[in-house]
């Protein structure tokens, strides 16, 4: 009795170890597409603001020249 007793506690805590490291990798993935619309958003706004700002304006400057 003791040993079905034992491995079923291991099968128990198999299953919740499963479940967690599913859950982190779901968590993960849905971090990884959020930080990425960031990025789109913050690519799009410069964007637009280089688009309003007049010729020349908005440019990367070379502060060691």
């Amino acid at each position: 009795m003791s040993d079905s007793l034992a491995i079923a506690q291991s099968f128990a805590v198999a299953q919740a170890t499963s479940t967690q490291q599913a859950l982190q990798t779901e968590m993960l993935r849905q971090q990884a597409a959020s930080d990425q619309a960031v990025v789109a958003l913050l690519q799009q706004s410069v964007e637009q603001t280089q688009a309003s700002l007049p010729a020349g304006q908005g440019q990367a400057v070379d502060i060691t020249a």
